[in-house]
């Protein structure tokens, strides 16, 4: 005997590639109360994006297509403590026990400092 078999389309789970997922969450970093605003934007899930912003902060990814490293523009140059000149204007100068030193000028984006402070504490 034959029946009828109705085929229900749930939607298809999407892939988001590593480039795409650290722009959504660089978004979400970019204002006060994004997180809801943002995943709603790109139709997932609030948890979803916070997951991945914890991966990305913590850099401990989880899974096989998790958030990886990010990079940010850096300037290598000889050593050498801050003047005083320097300091008066507004440079911030963060030095790890391992010695790696990293300056921030006076428009540095909190944010991205403490995440830079916090990732030389684990060096």
């Amino acid at each position: 005997m034959l029946s009828r078999i109705e085929v229900v389309e749930t939607g298809r789970r999407r892939r988001w590639t590593s480039a795409e997922k650290i722009r959504i969450v660089e978004e979400s970093f970019a204002g006060r109360r994004l997180v809801s605003a943002t995943a709603r934007r790109y139709g997932i899930s609030r948890q979803l994006l916070l997951n991945w912003r914890k991966a990305l902060v913590s850099r401990d990814p989880v899974g096989e297509d998790a958030i990886g490293p990010t990079f940010v523009p850096a300037i290598v140059e000889p050593s050498a403590p801050l003047t005083q000149e320097a300091v008066e204007a507004g440079q911030i100068e963060i030095v790890s026990p391992k010695g790696l030193r990293v300056v921030f000028g006076p428009g540095a984006d909190v944010e991205a400092v403490v995440r830079i402070a916090r990732g030389l504490e684990r060096r």
